[in-house]
């Protein structure tokens, strides 16, 4: 059963999107919790439990055995199992309905475009393709390109790496410009399951604040948004609080 101040603030949610000529959603590792996978920071973080220096580039390129078997491991033998949740397929229809116009997400599972989002931008990659450390060709992920590891190139025998940013890495083009673009031309954001802690994506929604973008945010605890940049907040799951949007 809804407060009724949650009652109130999504019908001041709902009356900003339904105003809102350009409307970005911004997601994190909170929307895709439950679906289970658990978010990689905070107290019950996955790097809490596992060192994450076999994502590190340096080390990858040194030890890539090492590093594919725990990234088989991880992002594909447990997180690929993952299916979309309630707030995914909500989004999805917001965008359907036409009320949203473009995901932002720091996820690299694939589950925005699995529940049916068309305008995603992966602003971390993605783990549904390899790319060659040499000569760049791609690769669609496969259980048959998995069953060695490390994953070799067919063209030329180098090492393959999954298609997300690893420490060191930069954000890769066009999807670091294009999300820059969304906080400039946003009348309205919506944060949902992102604390604001990772550098540079955190900055997305700041900029767009001070571009007048009205911030909307769903997170169940506080975040580093909350009292310095939200207008509207939603304290609660991403699934209960996004079928609730679907209200409008």
């Amino acid at each position: 059963m809804l407060s009724k101040n949650i009652k109130d603030k999504l019908d001041q949610a709902i009356e900003l999107i339904r105003n809102s000529s350009h409307t970005t959603a911004f997601t994190g590792a909170g929307v895709s919790v439950e679906s289970g996978i658990p978010p990689f920071r905070g107290e019950n973080g996955l790097w809490s439990k596992i060192d994450p220096v076999f994502l590190d580039t340096l080390y990858f390129y040194k030890y890539p055995e090492k590093s594919w078997r725990l990234i088989k491991e991880i992002f594909y033998d447990s997180f690929g199992k993952a299916k979309p949740n309630d707030a995914h397929y909500a989004l999805a229809e917001l965008e359907n309905k036409g009320f949203l116009d473009v995901i932002i997400t720091q996820n690299i599972d694939n589950l925005h475009q699995q529940a049916g989002s068309r305008k995603v931008i992966e602003f971390h990659g993605t783990s549904q393709r390899l790319v060659c450390t040499n000569c760049g060709r791609q690769y669609e992920v496969t259980e048959e390109l998995l069953s060695i590891l490390p994953p070799k190139c067919i063209n030329c025998l180098s090492i393959l790496k999954p298609d997300f940013v690893f420490f060191g890495e930069p954000i890769p083009e066009p999807a670091r410009s294009r999300s820059f673009n969304e906080a400039k031309i946003a009348d309205v954001f919506i944060l949902i399951g992102t604390t604001g802690e990772v550098q540079p994506a955190s900055m997305i929604p700041i900029i767009a604040k001070n571009n007048g973008t009205r911030i909307i945010e769903i997170n169940i605890e506080d975040s580093k948004y909350t009292e310095n940049i939200t207008d509207v907040f939603l304290k609660g799951k991403a699934t209960e609080m996004m079928l609730n949007l679907l209200k409008i």
